[in-house]
């Protein structure tokens, strides 16, 4: 039997008095690229958070490869990017490369950590430095280098392209579509709705804690009567 890569059932969260999710159900299947949408504040970060048990959900359950996510086992073949990747800045970068490969318990040859340095366009000159000299740009590129040699099934990235450039966007991309073919499952969160319609079978819309709409790009501008994702999501959420 094949079961969902990842699957929220009936996930509640508040801080405070706040309802961040309210009732969260959706399941991500395996070798789906899943996209989740919603303004500022609207829970993306907090639902991929109670994913890998860095927030207490307060209700429901959430399952991944129908493990219960309290399960260190259950996030063994999963790679995980935060919003706000910030890797120890005493580290040179090729450094740090090496370390996440030793923490995933994947090996490649030199040849191959070349190859994704190259297809991100990260040059030597950039791994022989300190992480804490490296732009916000490079940065990004650094832990999602480590993401895409992780070895792992299952990407669980929250908003993967911020601060990266126009060139370097296609360049990810590619990667993705190329880890995509490859199986991979991709759960990711964006502000990009063109970045989603791009590489998403499914996506989702988190608003005020509720899931509004879940389904193909396609399918939501023809709900929400959009000429593009961009018009149907202010039509949805307005």
């Amino acid at each position: 039997m094949s079961y969902p890569a990842i699957a929220f059932n009936q996930v509640c969260k508040s801080y405070s008095d706040k309802r961040v999710l309210d009732d969260i159900k959706l399941e991500v299947s395996q070798g789906e690229a899943y996209g989740l949408v919603g303004v500022n504040g609207a829970g993306k970060s907090t639902m991929i958070k109670g994913l890998l048990d860095l927030v207490a959900i307060d209700s429901g359950s959430i399952k991944i490869c129908n493990k219960s996510h309290r399960d260190v086992n259950a996030r063994s073949d999963l790679a995980y990017l935060p919003d706000r990747f910030s890797p120890p800045a005493h580290l040179r970068s090729k450094d740090f490369i090496e370390y996440m490969l030793e923490l995933h318990d994947c090996k490649h040859s030199q040849e191959e950590i070349n190859a994704m340095l190259d297809a991100l366009e990260l040059d030597r000159d950039t791994m022989e430095s300190s992480v804490g000299r490296l732009s916000k740009g490079m940065t990004q590129k650094l832990g999602i280098a480590s993401c895409l040699l992780s070895g792992k099934s299952i990407l669980v990235l929250d908003e993967p392209m911020s601060g990266l450039d126009p060139k370097a966007r296609v360049l990810f991309k590619k990667q993705l579509a190329r880890l995509k073919q490859k199986g991979a499952t991709l759960f990711f969160s964006s502000h990009v709705l063109a970045d989603v319609e791009e590489i998403a079978d499914t996506m989702a819309v988190l608003h005020q804690g509720k899931i509004e709409f879940e389904g193909t790009p396609e399918s939501f501008k023809q709900a929400y009567t959009g000429s593009s994702l961009e018009e149907a999501y202010i039509n949805c959420v307005a």
